[in-house]
């Protein structure tokens, strides 16, 4: 038996796209779906390659599945068919997106709404929302020759608590909950599934960035489970929506973030 298989998970030959792979949670992610018997095309921008590279050497060589890395932006459709092709090349096809990728380590301190410029306002858009739309559109059609497929997109608990200083990601991540909505909707009678995954606020090098030790420290506080969130809390939702036995759930968002917030 593969380990992938005896973990109890259903990934086994599996071929995953993921975007945003570079940090601390596409990392965990890259890592948990090759240990699970997936193979994994992990991409981010062409100036994470090198981090890419050993990024899914130590995986292919830990797990059960195999992962390559693609240089991918993904507000380029030229990008998002390479890192299809790959799939296809590669492993045979594509059977699941998962948009990970999304400007929130760069949002720099935070902004009030009068403060925030409309270019600010617009790359982030264009690029979690429009990006996640890009890599959907680039996906269905690999997909379709499948018979199907799992996309899961990668939203927040910003988009229903608020963030003051950060209008224009909490309006990103609103939006992509949308489009999550939209997308089964149109892509169900296909048997391609598409939910969204909201995390709260991860203890990761990203988020200690733009946030201080002491909000990180608060937030414990707010949630039912009170510690620190990591990356790999977030593996669990991600690898079953992936997987066959959540095929008969779409259009959901599932909120991992130890109870903070209760929909």
């Amino acid at each position: 038996m593969d380990r992938g298989a005896a973990m109890g998970a259903d990934l086994a030959g599996k071929v995953v796209l993921l975007t945003g792979a570079t940090g601390d949670i596409g990392v965990a992610y890259t890592r948990a779906l090759t240990a699970r018997g997936a193979n994994v095309v992990a991409t981010d921008l062409d100036s994470f390659a090198e981090a890419g590279r050993e990024i899914v050497d130590e995986a292919t060589a830990q797990g059960a599945g195999e992962a390559v890395f693609a240089g991918c932006d993904i507000t380029s459709d030229e990008d998002l068919q390479r890192a299809v092709d790959l799939a296809g090349d590669r492993f045979g096809g594509l059977d699941c997106l998962v948009n990970n990728a999304a400007i929130y380590r760069t949002l720099g301190p935070k902004r009030t709404l009068t403060e925030l410029t409309n270019d600010e306002w617009d790359l982030v858009l264009r690029v979690n929302v429009r990006g996640c739309w890009q890599s959907i559109r680039a996906a269905v059609p690999a997909m379709r020759e499948r018979g199907g497929g799992r996309i899961v997109n990668i939203a927040s608990v910003v988009s229903r608590t608020g963030a003051a200083g950060f209008a224009h990601y909490v309006a990103s991540k609103a939006a992509v909950e949308g489009l999550t909505r939209a997308a089964a909707r149109e892509l169900g009678p296909e048997g391609i599934a598409v939910n969204a995954v909201s995390p709260g606020l991860v203890d990761d090098a990203a988020s200690r960035d733009i946030n201080d030790a002491n909000y990180l420290e608060r937030m414990k506080t707010t949630r039912s489970v009170p510690r620190s969130m990591n990356p790999e809390d977030l593996v669990g939702a991600v690898v079953w929506l992936c997987g066959d036995s959540s095929g008969f759930v779409t259009g959901q968002t599932i909120v991992v973030d130890g109870g903070g917030v209760f929909v």
